[in-house]
């Protein structure tokens, strides 16, 4: 298929947007990519496109192998689209500990989904571990190409783009770059761009509070998908970033509950983590910087994990 009329032409070129309602007075300008204007609604689009595409051209994925992968489903759904529209089949590992509406996304592209359980729904190192290792026994299989995202380097390219579409929506007026870290693919991608047009920009890894071992604390549980994967990501060295913040799951939460009435901005709860984190930088650099931070994808794919629930139930009124 033409690359002009494919759906993959749809991926980037998302909105910049300057948040007003959540961010304190005396706080830098704080503006987000929306990566949930993406085709499955997540930034995981572009890094699909990358890992699959350059596999293509290197020989490493052949016309008629299947393509499978562990994720908690924002790169699953993003792979089913690129293997959708590429004609791939794609197996999926992953678990009950992420959005239901994840699942059924990735199924709707026709992956074929294999869902291993955690105890209490969580997300945790030993979870993560198990998703892997059922992939890598499947990749074992002929035929089939396994896109192994927390080591596959190829992802970083795909994050290139965005990193140049921040600087030119931005005006060339980016101080800070902050960004919660699951593969670091986006955030290593990202900052190589901001960084070769100004290399003082200063770059901020997020992670959750409960598990935050970029921080040096021990591995723990939490409900933030997408990030957090209990011990350093292979694509992770301590002298990328220049600051770690960490904040909760119910802090997250919370903001991205905040991002949706008061912004009109709805995401999940990794993007809740990087706005806490962006504003918090923001807090230390003052009103004449600007901070930049992504909201990772859509609220689209979080109806069904109690982020929203209980607050929006709240609103229902019986005639």
């Amino acid at each position: 298929m033409d690359s002009e009329t494919s759906v993959l032409a749809a991926i980037g070129n998302t909105p910049l947007v300057r948040l007003r309602r959540v961010v304190p007075p005396d706080c830098a300008r704080i503006v987000v990519k929306v990566e949930g204007a993406n085709p499955t609604g997540s930034m995981k689009d572009r890094m699909a496109q990358a890992m699959v595409g350059r596999a293509e051209i290197d020989g490493r994925l052949r016309p008629g192998a299947t393509i499978v992968e562990y994720t908690g489903g924002s790169t699953g759904a993003s792979l089913a689209l690129v293997a959708a529209a590429k004609g791939y089949p794609l197996r999926i590992v992953t678990s009950d500990a992420f959005s239901e509406d994840k699942l059924i996304q990735m199924a709707a592209f026709g992956a074929q989904l294999t869902v291993i359980p955690s105890p209490g729904r969580l997300i945790t190192k030993d979870l993560i571990e198990k998703m892997i290792h059922t992939a890598r026994d499947i990749a074992a299989d002929p035929g089939v190409y396994w896109t192994d995202q927390l080591n596959n380097t190829d992802s970083i390219a795909g994050y290139h783009r965005l990193g140049e579409e921040i600087w030119q929506q931005a005006d060339g007026a980016v101080d800070a770059f902050v960004q919660a870290v699951g593969t670091t693919a986006s955030l290593r991608g990202v900052s190589a761009v901001l960084r070769q047009h100004d290399p003082g920009v200063r770059i901020i890894a997020a992670e959750p509070a409960e598990s935050a071992v970029l921080s040096g604390t021990p591995a723990g549980s939490h409900r933030i998908e997408g990030i957090g994967i209990g011990y350093q990501p292979p694509m992770w060295h301590p002298g990328l970033a220049d600051q770690i913040v960490t904040a909760t799951t119910a802090e997250a939460e919370a903001m991205a509950r905040r991002l949706a009435r008061e912004e009109g901005l709805f995401t999940g709860t990794s993007s809740g983590l990087n706005v806490i984190g962006a504003i918090r930088v923001g807090q230390q650099l003052g009103p004449t910087a600007t901070v930049a931070t992504l909201l990772i994808d859509s609220g689209l794919k979080y109806l069904s994990s109690g982020v929203y629930d209980r607050s929006a139930r709240a609103r229902f009124r019986q005639p």
